[in-house]
């Protein structure tokens, strides 16, 4: 690693994001991933802890006497996909996995505040880097909660970002309250009685039971939750063990909700359960019904999001930044945590129009935009230096 004084720091973390982007680990197979970030950690004289929730870090900087303490968090994890960049030099050495969420710059850009800090001393107390496994589906920060996270490393607040593709680059974009949806996901398999396609009467066929049920949920939005409320039902996968010529036996439905309130969390599940149960025994078949929670919603501190607005407009001005954004959607298991502490979660714009870094999120040709690497760290930095003054 390149640690010299003539390097420029900027030129530094675009090396290390590229380094991450070109060897991608999913979750909690992060192993290199985990042992560079701790590497370039140690190497800044942080004090290093690894293994944190299976391959999760934590880095500890302390400076002066001050007892306030900040968690700034960092996800790692690639997604199980083939990236499509022939003339990209960094591109993914490790067939079917690819940085396509941007994980490779989030990290860059806390190793950047790091340095910064490290450097600058600036600040009274202690500031936490974490480096969170397994985010893209839902389970890392939980893995590093039950390993004992807040009672091994103490936080008063914490603080995450994403960048966000259609979002000019440098662009931040926060709010109070909930800004990211909970993702809960569901299996249904219905099970009726199959036969031959020329004499449907004998059969009991689950594939139009399916259909039905397809439809019927598209229903719980529009008829059961609140107009004023958020959510979204979406069946992804529809599997039958039939073939041209057979009424399937066995239907299976997949696919996910998003909502951004327990309230309407718990709706979606009841309506969903009443609604397959109800049609397949109208039709005189057998459904089960698999719903399990993987996200919670991210639902932002009033006193955090002030700070985390402060410090975005400190380091991109106040005309970049949007304090009241719609909520998204999406889901970030970053709300795992706000659930057990402080704390406030940011969108950074990675670039918009047909200008670097607008390709999509979760694309094949995604890249995270290095244009935004300084700002980034700066924000993390920022940060800080206000909470622990």
């Amino acid at each position: 690693m390149d640690t010299t004084n003539d390097i420029a720091p900027e030129a530094e973390w675009v090396r290390w994001r590229h380094d991450f982007h070109r060897f991608p680990e999913t979750g909690f197979d992060e192993r290199r991933t985990a042992a560079r970030v701790a590497q370039i950690l140690e190497v800044l004289g942080l004090d290093v802890h690894r293994g944190i929730g299976g391959t999760g870090v934590v880095a500890n900087l302390k400076v002066g006497s001050g007892s306030g303490v900040i968690g700034l968090r960092a996800d790692m994890d690639a997604l199980a996909m083939h990236e499509s960049a022939e003339r990209r030099d960094y591109a993914s050495a490790n067939p079917g996995r690819m940085h396509a969420c941007g994980h490779d710059g989030h990290m860059a850009m806390l190793l950047g505040a790091a340095q910064l800090l490290a450097a600058s001393r600036d600040f009274d107390g202690t500031v936490r880097f974490v480096f969170q496994p397994a985010e893209e589906h839902g389970k890392g920060a939980a893995a590093m909660l039950a390993d004992g996270l807040l009672e091994r490393f103490p936080m008063d607040e914490i603080y995450g970002a994403h960048n966000i593709p259609g979002m000019p680059a440098g662009h931040f974009a926060t709010r109070v309250g909930g800004i990211m949806a909970s993702e809960d996901n569901f299996m249904i398999r219905i099970t009726g009685r199959g036969g031959h396609a020329a004499r449907p009467h004998m059969a009991v066929d689950p594939l139009v039971i399916g259909a039905e049920i397809v439809l019927a949920l598209q229903t719980i939005v529009a008829r059961s939750v609140d107009p004023r409320c958020s959510a979204v039902v979406s069946c992804t996968e529809f599997i039958t063990d039939g073939i041209r010529n057979a009424i399937p036996t066995e239907v299976v439905i997949k696919g996910d909700t998003r909502s951004d309130a327990p309230q309407v969390q718990a709706l979606l599940e009841k309506r969903m359960r009443e609604l397959c149960e109800g049609i397949c025994h109208a039709h005189g078949a057998c459904c089960v019904v698999e719903y399990t929670h993987e996200f919670a919603p991210t639902v932002n501190w009033p006193q955090c999001v002030r700070v985390a607005v402060e410090a975005a407009r400190t380091v991109a001005g106040a005309a970049q930044v949007d304090g009241d954004v719609a909520p998204m959607m999406i889901s970030e298991d970053f709300g795992r945590f706000l659930q057990s502490i402080p704390g406030a979660f940011v969108f950074i714009g990675n670039g918009d129009g047909d200008g670097p870094g607008a390709v999509p999120l979760h694309n094949a040709r995604y890249d995270f935009n290095d244009s935004i690497l300084p700002i980034g760290a700066r924000y993390f930095a920022e940060l800080a230096r206000i909470r622990l003054k």
